[in-house]
């Protein structure tokens, strides 16, 4: 990972890499501010707004933008030294410097102070471990969406005057008997301690789509059902739908092919009546968390941590400060046997060079290849472009084009070798950093991190995200301090201090880590699951039929 070189006046600009022709403000700079860099004395004559960019030289039309040592940009409009980098005057430019197309040996970060560090996890017949223990309430296709918020407010037993009443009280009867009271448990008290909550999902897919989105859909609910964070899960089918039982069944199959996970299925159009489904739902996730109540946390290595890594309202420090910490501490999970996930294929366009160079295996390299120019493809099929990615707020705050977005972005993986290539849904098998084809979206990106395996997610932003996952915990890292006092509630990391040359990157990586350990002990708990911030939105490729 590239060191962050400092401007002779200090905490007002930075420049990323050596080689870089851009520096970042660091705070609002009025025009006139004179920036030194590498001996040379630069004027801006005009102002910088903070985690905007400006050039350390004359620049011509034609000429490319180089940060974090790589080409984000392509100028249209001549720029002198000290001027801010615009949309007016930059464009996407996905050229790449000629590089080396193969990575030194990789020098691991020292881990000796987590070599015998353990986490307290839930240990599955199959040998994975978990960092959380939840009943997972499934529907195979929208028209079951009622039926799964009839369960969930069962479940959760809200009192009062509503349409579900009748329900609910059945529910407390069925776990509590007959004579069940209004209210059975002394406030903050669990009936089923070792079981971190019952999470039920809901979508809009399941029928009229191709018969691959039927298909993608089964095998993205197999991998949450057959997550190591999920105990068992109870299905919900209407009967008719594309997204059959079946497709289901052998999705899971391959999978758990020892049939460890506990799983119920019921079909609406083969009941007697909704009430008969609604009991018999219910009575399978009442069975179910008494079974999986009975597992307790256990020691395992660190080795078993899978890190999916996300970012979302990104802004001009996220590359700077929240995605390199994140980077390190996947660096340092790697070292130690472990795995990470890098995702979101569109903010991985215009450093592919670099991650190819990763891939010690030429057939990795060569899917990572095939899957992204497939994506690019269908991408244009409808009109639109990786050049699109970067959203309203990522430009207002700095990122001005998508390959800039992605150079930060890409800073999430560290700088370990790529050991494998995913496409959406397919689960992970090799310990290591693992790509996964996903959208850049944050809530379908983050959907397929934890359907491929993650059981703990680091979700990186400058602008602050409500996002998190039903199955495994997202913990929140700010890019600056600013937004991490406004949203604390939100987050649960701040990585601002390398912005203000108050902490190094290794020095924040150990804490965060730290808190890693922590969440996948369950001794802390995510703001994203205080707030109930539990989303869950598979990717559709294909069309509406």
């Amino acid at each position: 990972m590239s060191d962050l070189i400092a401007s002779q006046t200090p905490h007002l600009t930075l420049r990323v890499h050596a080689v870089d022709n851009v520096r970042v403000a660091l705070t609002d700079l009025p025009a006139g501010t004179v920036i030194e860099d590498q001996g040379v004395s630069i004027t801006l004559p005009g102002p910088v707004r903070h985690k905007h960019k400006f050039a350390l030289r004359d620049m011509a039309v034609g000429d490319m933008v180089i940060m974090y040592g790589v080409r984000v940009g392509k100028v249209t409009q001549s720029i002198a030294a000290g001027g801010a980098i615009t949309t007016e005057n930059l464009v996407h430019s996905t050229e790449d410097l000629t590089g080396n197309m193969h990575q030194q040996a990789w020098q691991p970060p020292s881990v000796t102070a987590f070599e015998q560090t353990t986490f307290d996890g839930y240990h599955r017949p199959d040998g994975r471990v978990g960092t959380a223990n939840v009943w997972l309430v499934v529907p195979l296709v929208f028209c079951e969406n009622r039926n799964i918020e009839v369960l969930r407010q069962c479940v959760a037993d809200a009192l009062g005057d509503d349409p579900f009443y009748d329900y609910k009280r059945m529910a407390r009867q069925l776990l509590h008997g007959e004579n069940a009271a209004e209210s059975v448990l002394p406030a903050g008290e669990r009936l089923f301690p070792n079981v971190d909550g019952v999470r039920f999902l809901v979508h809009q897919q399941g029928c009229g789509g191709t018969d691959g989105d039927a298909g993608a859909l089964c095998e993205l609910l197999a991998g949450y059902i057959c997550h190591p964070n999920v105990a068992g899960a109870t299905v919900l089918s209407l009967g008719c739908q594309k997204a059959q039982i079946s497709m289901l069944q052998q999705a899971i199959t391959a999978r758990d092919p020892k049939g460890h996970k506990s799983v119920s299925y019921f079909e609406q159009q083969a009941s007697n009546s909704e009430e008969e489904l609604i009991r018999d739902a219910l009575t399978a996730i009442f069975d179910g968390l008494k079974k999986a109540n009975q597992l307790t946390r256990q020691p395992a290595a660190l080795s078993e941590l899978t890190l999916g890594v996300e970012c979302g309202g990104s802004d001009g420090f996220s590359g700077l400060s929240a995605n390199p910490v994140v980077g390190a501490v996947v660096d340092r999970i790697v070292a130690l046997g472990g795995s990470g996930i890098l995702s979101e294929f569109p903010e991985l366009c215009g450093v592919e060079h670099e991650l190819l160079a990763r891939c010690g295996d030429p057939q990795v390299a060569e899917r990572f290849t095939s899957l992204m120019t497939a994506y690019q493809r269908h991408a244009h099929a409808v009109g639109a472009d990786f050049s699109m990615n970067p959203s309203p707020g990522n430009v207002r705050d700095g990122l001005i084009t998508d390959a800039m977005k992605s150079a930060g972005a890409a800073k999430k993986g560290g700088d370990s070798p790529v050991v494998d290539v995913l496409d959406y849904t397919e689960p992970m098998t090799r310990k290591g950093l693992n790509l996964l084809c996903t959208p850049g979206n944050d809530v379908e990106s983050t959907t397929g991190l934890v359907g491929s395996g993650a059981n703990l997610v680091l979700f990186t932003t400058g602008l602050g995200t409500p996002t998190g996952n039903p199955v495994a915990p997202v913990i929140k890292i700010s890019s600056n301090s600013e937004m991490a006092r406004r949203m604390s509630d939100v987050i649960d990391f701040d990585a601002g201090p390398v912005i203000r040359g108050e902490a190094g990157i290794a020095e924040l990586a150990d804490e965060l880590l730290q808190l890693c350990i922590d969440t996948a002990s369950g001794r802390y708990t995510t703001k994203a699951e205080r707030l109930s911030q539990l989303d869950f939105i598979p990717w559709k490729r294909g069309v509406s039929l």
